[in-house]
């Protein structure tokens, strides 16, 4: 399946299991991030809204990075409270086709890759309409 998500298996950001992508369906929505990007900052509010919604699964990747403390204490400070995996290697590059921080990646329950966004989110309003419309789900 060409446009899944690709069969590798990342390590949990702080403590907990690795995360196999390729098992993963949704309606999920994936953010790679890192602590060092400006950009991640300023959507890190309509991220942290979206999860607490309860409406769809979030994973954020820490992409790139080289100081994973520091990227625990920026999604704790942001309150990004969802799963988080960390990508040193850049293994997703391809897949997802990943210039740099922020892409945010919207998977659906077959776990196909709907749609893929690349750059800062601007608001809440454009990410709510980005899941309504690439997975059917109303925030």
């Amino acid at each position: 399946m060409s446009n899944g998500l690709p069969d590798i298996s990342l390590p949990c950001l702080g403590s907990g299991p690795d995360v196999r992508l390729a098992d993963l369906r949704g309606p999920l929505v994936i953010n790679v991030w890192a602590q060092w990007c400006g950009p991640c900052r300023d959507e890190a509010p309509y991220l942290a809204a979206l999860a607490k919604s309860g409406k769809v699964t979030m994973l954020g990747i820490d992409y790139d990075d080289p100081r994973p403390e520091l990227a625990v204490k920026f999604a704790g400070e942001e309150g990004l409270a969802y799963p988080h995996v960390t990508d040193q290697d850049k293994a997703i590059q391809r897949a997802l086709k990943v210039g740099g921080p922020p892409l945010t990646a919207f998977i659906d329950d077959k776990g196909t890759v709907a749609y893929v966004h690349r750059g800062v989110l601007t608001s809440q309003q454009q990410l709510d309409q980005l899941v309504k419309d690439k997975l059917g789900v109303t925030p």
